[in-house]
Parts: C-alpha cells; sequence; structure tokens
C-alpha cells in the first residue's frame, strides 16, 4: 500500500487559493490557466485576451491506500461541492474552516467552494505500472524537471514517456506510423509554443483574419496505427489537444486535460478513424470536450478535391468512422459541446458509436448532440449512462464583436439543449458543399440531470430528404424523478424529423 506523489516543478504560473496537505503532510500543488468567462470567438487574427482567463491549482499524485486531504481555502467559504456529485466522495468543513476530503480509491474530481470560478483539480492515480526501461533505443525518456524540447516526432515502434515530475514544452506529431506509445504520469505543456501570424488582418468583417496564422496542435496523428496515449497530463494546448486523424488502433486512458483557455482548445478530435477506445480521462476544455468528426478542411480551394485526396492517401480508404467507444470520463466544458458527432462530417459513414458512463459536471452549449453539417450517413450512435450536473446559474456564453467590446451577459436563466441532433448547413463548416447527410437510430438511455432548469431536447433537420429520424430517449431524469410527461421537458423539432420517441 502507498502514496506517490508527483514532484512539481517551478514554472511561470502560480495560484495561491489553497493549501492541501495529504494525509497531514503539506503538498505543493500545479498551476494552469483556464478560461474564466464563456466569451469567444471567430479567430480574429490574434489570440485570445489573457484577461479573459484565471489561473487555478491542480493536484496529482497515485494512491493504492484510502486517503484524507484537508484543504485550506485562503478566501472563506460557506460550502462545497464536490464534481462529479455521483462518485459520492465523501467530505466535510471543519470548524476551522478547511475542507476534509476522504478518498477512498483513485479518482478525477474538482473541490468547488466559489462555483465555476478558482476550483481545485484533484487527479488522483492508480499506482502506474509501465515498465519502461529508460535505456531502451525505442524508447525517448523525460525524467523529472523541465526539458524545452519544441517539437517531438514519433516513428514506428516508438514510446514517448513523460516520468511523474517531467514537464516537456513540445508538441507532438505522428504521420503514417504504427505501435507507437506516449505514457507517462508527466506534463505535456503546449503554452510556449506561440501561433505564426502571416499577415495583419482586421478584426471586424474578419473574412481573411481565420487564415492568418499557423497554430499547431499539441498532439497530431495522421494515418496512423496502433496508437496508445496513457496517463499524462496536456496543459495549454494553442489548438486541439489530441487530434487523430484517420487511424486506427487508438486508445486513450488515464489523460487529464486541463489549461485550455485559447481559441479553438478542443479536447479530443478525431477525425474519420475506426476502433477507438477512451477511459478514464478528465477533460476541462475551452471548445468541444469529445469529437468524432469526419475529415475538416479550411483553406480557399477544392475543399472536396482536397478531402477526397486525404480520404484516399497511398491508395487506402479513410471515407468512414466507426467503431468508437468514450467510456468513463469526466467533462469539463467551459465552451462548445460536452460529447458530440460533427460538427464536420465530411465520411461516408458515421456509425457505431457509444458514449456511456461520463460524469458531465459543467455545460455550454448543447450536451450530447450530432450535429451533421456535410454528408455523413451518421446511425447507431448510443448516449448512455451520462450524467449531467448543470449550475444554477450557467454563464451565459456570448460571442465577442470587438476587441474591446466587454462581457455582458443579459439571461441569468440560460440553459442549453441537454440531447440535440440537427443536419444543417453552416456558412464556414459546411465549405460551400452541396451534399448533405442523415441521422438516423440515434439512442439516449438512462440520462440523469440535476439543476433547477427545465430541459430542453432539439432535433433539426435540412429537408424531407436529409433528415434527423428514429431517435429513441429512454428513461431521462431530473433530480431523481423520470420525465414522462411532455410538461416536465421542452421538445423542438421541426415538420422534417421522423420517428422521434420518448420513452
Amino acid at each position: 500500500m502507498s502514496i506517490m506523489l508527483y514532484p512539481v516543478q517551478p514554472g511561470e504560473l502560480i495560484c495561491e487559493d489553497y493549501t492541501v496537505k495529504l494525509n497531514g503532510q503539506e503538498v505543493v500543488l500545479d498551476a494552469a490557466r483556464v478560461s474564466a468567462i464563456p466569451y469567444n470567438r471567430r479567430w480574429p487574427g490574434h489570440q485570445r485576451e489573457i484577461e479573459q482567463s484565471e489561473v487555478v491549482s491542480f493536484l496529482s499524485f497515485a494512491m493504492d491506500e484510502p486517503v484524507t486531504l484537508e484543504i485550506f481555502p485562503k478566501k472563506p467559504c460557506n460550502g462545497v461541492k464536490i464534481r462529479p456529485e455521483s462518485a459520492a466522495i465523501r467530505h466535510e468543513i471543519t470548524p476551522a474552516g478547511s475542507i476534509l476530503v476522504h478518498l477512498d480509491k483513485p479518482r478525477y474530481f474538482t473541490v468547488e467552494p466559489y462555483g465555476r470560478n478558482h476550483a481545485l483539480h484533484v487527479f488522483a492515480d492508480d499506482i502506474p505500472g509501465y515498465g519502461i526501461e529508460k535505456g531502451d533505443e525505442n524508447v525517448l525518456y523525460f525524467g523529472p524537471g523541465v526539458h524545452e524540447v519544441g517539437m517531438i516526432e514519433l516513428k514506428s515502434n516508438q514510446t514517448l514517456y513523460l516520468a511523474e515530475g517531467a514537464v516537456v514544452y513540445a508538441c507532438i506529431k505522428a504521420f503514417d506510423v504504427e505501435n507507437i506509445r506516449i505514457l507517462g504520469r508527466g506534463i505535456l505543456d503546449n503554452s510556449h509554443n506561440k501561433e505564426t501570424i502571416l499577415f495583419e488582418a482586421r478584426a471586424e468583417g474578419n473574412h481573411s483574419a481565420v487564415n492568418n496564422a499557423i497554430r499547431l496542435h499539441t498532439v497530431q496523428l495522421e494515418y496512423c496505427r496502433n496508437v496508445e496515449i496513457d496517463g499524462i497530463t496536456i496543459r495549454d494546448s494553442l489548438l486541439y489537444n489530441i487530434r487523430p486523424v484517420a487511424c486506427q488502433g487508438l486508445q486513450i486512458r488515464n489523460v487529464k486535460i486541463i489549461g485550455c483557455w485559447r481559441f479553438n482548445s478542443d479536447g479530443i478530435d478525431m477525425h474519420n478513424c475506426e476502433d477507438v477506445l477512451i477511459e478514464h480521462c478528465f477533460i476541462r476544455t475551452f471548445d468541444d470536450s469529445i469529437c468524432v468528426k469526419g475529415f475538416d478542411c479550411y483553406y480557399e480551394g477544392d475543399v472536396e478535391a482536397a478531402v477526397q485526396e486525404a480520404m484516399h492517401y497511398k491508395g487506402g480508404c479513410y471515407e468512414n468512422f466507426r467503431h468508437v467507444h468514450v467510456r468513463d470520463c469526466v467533462i469539463w466544458n467551459d465552451w462548445g459541446r460536452c460529447l458530440e458527432i460533427g460538427a464536420e462530417t465530411r465520411a461516408e459513414e458515421i456509425g457505431d458509436i457509444l458514449f456511456e458512463d461520463c460524469d458531465i459536471i459543467h455545460v455550454m452549449h448543447p450536451v450530447l448532440e450530432c450535429q451533421n453539417v456535410d454528408y455523413a450517413n451518421v446511425h447507431h450512435v448510443t448516449f448512455r449512462n451520462i450524467r449531467v450536473e448543470l449550475d444554477d446559474v450557467i454563464p451565459q456564453p456570448l460571442i465577442q464583436r470587438a476587441d474591446d467590446a466587454p462581457y455582458a451577459p443579459t439571461d441569468p436563466d440560460y440553459v442549453p439543449p441537454i440531447l440535440a441532433a440537427a443536419v444543417v448547413y453552416h456558412h464556414e463548416y459546411s465549405a460551400g458543399g452541396t451534399r448533405r447527410g442523415r441521422n438516423h437510430h440515434i439512442l439516449y438511455e438512462d440520462i440523469y440531470i440535476s439543476g433547477r432548469q427545465r430541459i430542453c431536447f432539439s432535433f433539426k433537420s435540412h429537408s424531407e430528404e436529409y433528415n434527423t429520424s428514429d431517435i429513441v430517449i429512454r428513461n431521462v431524469y431530473r433530480n431523481g424523478k423520470k420525465l414522462t410527461s411532455p410538461d416536465d421537458y421542452v421538445l423542438e423539432t421541426d415538420a422534417y424529423c421522423r420517428n422521434i420517441v420518448i420513452e
């Protein structure tokens, strides 16, 4: 029986919101920058203003025995939320004002004395057992300490290992390789990578600004086979955190994503992959959290020709996205969708997709959604045993129209649709394409929602032919009560939707 504290390296960020003791021993906390307000915009030619962010603390360790955390907030608090609430983590506030948290097994959770802001994130892993040999010629090993790397390109049969206490400032890419692994309990930090601005662009109108910069995803995988990512923490991504494109045999486990405050800092966005397993992850993002997408392509030219070329790279066929299982993840969304098909759906078929046993602890836009803006035949998608926690006041997400425009919400009762599916044309994401797709045979089952707001389901179609149909909503609960009557929820639909059944 043991407890393993991960060493914390000094960095640019300092957060003094909390002092924490683990089993009576004071521990050092890490820090990350996150979004403070849901204020977003189409890329305006420059990065988001840092004033729209805040610095938070997180604690990382491994355990195989019960532990007690004593948390001392620097500001007084009257109560505290431990999320996900379904974990039923025992806790109490002492007469002295500290928060005692009793943890009986590894979990990823947040401690929230002040609502969404200034939360403490706790990443309690199981004890690692990777069996990595430091001297192995196929292992890129980063031990405890700070490592300025820039770019890491993985070759076939290589393992990148980030030991506990390692902070690696880098991006990772892999192209057309197989049998690669990214392992360890260290931190992959993308904050030292900056946008390459190609030309000055006006924010107003923004007709050309979207293409004025080169921005790198933190982990970019293309046409790879047999990929494993396990245990790492990704911090402060410049763009997507993990972006697999046309990959086969992908497993992502025990990954913690935090520090997303920049434009388009999505979590795990996948494009036309097959055989994917994502499990036991914590994902906090300032954009979509986990997405199953078709190909995307944003440039001035023949988009569909470029997509077809990508779909048939080296004579292969990457037209479809199939066989995805996402389970046992904790999602905190500061902007965008939580679990989504789309929005980009340039694929002939997207099917056999299962999201299950996940906790959504903060939401911003439609929560469980299929947004089909291109031409995929989307079918046999299941959302099962999902728990959604709604804040008493959900900050209203707004689009910033100019650099000096302040964030000014007007709707204290804002709530997004919880379940949604749509076939639509999007002026940008559809990239002028004329083909439309379909959504059908989508199951939402055993969905548990807590919150004061009335629940909304939203389903839309493009036309009679390109529609949303055969939707089953089974066993949806709000605050423990099953929704059985139309008085219990709002159903938004249109004349082209077919066979939407609420059981």
